[in-house]
């Protein structure tokens, strides 16, 4: 929601949310919370009165940035009883709560307690980032006869739209409602000239928790300039509830190609096939397995850190990725019209980092499953183009669903 109009601060905000909630048909449970009016439970057999009384989006005060900005979290409840928290600043997932095989909730995402901890260190836990997901070589780029530069943030590159990227700023927001699910929408314009980008891009991602038990995610943007666009979330999982490292998860990859890159972790431009080496995933592997290989492409990001192009991605929704924890049961599946999907295994955290709960993330405590175009496509023709021209709507939607067994 833009800031403005008759009502005034963190108050006039709430009150104006309850005005527009009212008239929406929203019963209220809470000074600056909600409960949805009706919906349809399809996962858990309830009819629509009881899925009613479960589905829950409250909002409430997080805090406020460096510069006085007022920062929201959002919590949100499906007619299962799953439970996901997102605030406002850098569109930051904070918690994902889904149950294990003995239906135990637990937190699978990494991050912390409180906003400042977010504002001073963090690797992007939970968050948009843009407005370009991922490196661009050298920070620089050609579009139409014209040369852009970027801001270098990473080596000599550009990673994740630069030093104030989309995960560093206050997005407007709104609560949404659907019959299968509660969410929130969020918006940003990106203005032109931006960590050197061309155009003025008005972004927006809808989360929404739906009674599926997905966390499901729609990207939109438009921009009066041509400009790269390739937003992802970069959330960081832990089936474990953040109990231990990684190493012990299966994951499987939709994908019997992966992106090579250097030791800048550029893409070279080839897509090799996996088969025989230690990028397959393409059956359930364990991460642990081979990540210690004497590979040269391991070596280069200390781990997994790579692009792998998936099996018929692209404009419809495909499976990209099935992670699962043998110990608790849980299931995360990974469903995207993106053509990429980046798979990092959490190589740079090392024991510096105190998150949600007092626990210490150490070496390889999270990893990332970030749907994607590939990175570098600005420098790469071979690549499927992530230019978006005036007139075209970049739309692009990411599904994280769960389960347990």
């Amino acid at each position: 929601m833009r800031a403005g109009g008759e009502f005034d601060g963190e108050k006039g905000r709430l009150a104006m949310y309850r005005t527009r909630w009212q008239a929406a048909g929203f019963f209220m449970v809470a000074t600056t919370g909600l409960m949805l009016s009706s919906c349809r439970c399809t996962q858990c057999g309830v009819g629509p009165k009881e899925a009613q009384s479960k589905m829950e989006v409250n909002v409430e005060p997080f805090g406020k940035t460096p510069e006085g900005q007022p920062v929201r979290i959002y919590r949100l409840t499906n007619a299962n009883g799953l439970k996901a928290a997102v605030m406002t600043y850098g569109a930051i997932v904070v918690s994902l709560e889904v149950p294990d095989k003995n239906g135990a909730l637990a937190d699978v995402v990494l991050g912390y307690d409180n906003l400042d901890a977010y504002i001073q260190k963090s690797p992007y836990f939970g968050a948009i980032v843009g407005r370009y997901g991922n490196r661009i070589g050298k920070g620089r780029f050609t579009v139409d006869g014209t040369e852009y530069t970027l801001a270098i943030n990473n080596g000599e590159n550009h990673l994740h739209g630069g030093i104030k990227g989309f995960d560093k700023v206050v997005w407007d927001d709104e609560p949404v409602r659907r019959p299968d699910g509660v969410g929130i929408k969020l918006s940003y314009l990106s203005k032109d000239g931006e960590e050197g980008y061309p155009g003025n891009l008005q972004a927006t991602v809808t989360y929404v928790l739906t009674n599926a038990d997905e966390l499901r995610i729609e990207y939109a943007a438009t921009t009066d300039k041509a400009t790269p666009v390739n937003l992802t979330h970069h959330g960081y999982w832990n089936l474990t509830g953040g109990q231990r490292d990684i190493l012990a998860h299966v994951l499987m990859l939709n994908a019997d190609r992966f992106t090579p890159v250097d030791q800048g972790l550029i893409p070279t431009g080839e897509m090799p096939r996996v088969r025989g080496t230690v990028m397959d995933f393409t059956r359930p592997t364990a991460i642990g397995a081979r990540i210690a290989a004497d590979y040269e492409q391991l070596k280069f990001g200390g781990g997994y850190d790579h692009n792998w192009v998936l099996d018929k991605g692209g404009k419809k929704m495909t499976l990209a990725a099935r992670l699962s924890e043998p110990t608790t049961g849980r299931v995360m599946e990974v469903y995207t019209q993106e053509p990429g999907v980046q798979f990092y295994s959490g190589n740079f955290l090392d024991g510096t980092i105190t998150g949600k709960g007092g626990v210490v993330y150490q070496h390889r405590w999270g990893l990332c499953l970030e749907t994607q175009h590939f990175p570098d496509s600005p420098n790469q023709p071979n690549f499927p183009s992530t230019i978006l021209r005036p007139g075209e709507k970049y739309e692009t939607v990411t599904v994280y669903r769960f389960s347990a067994k």
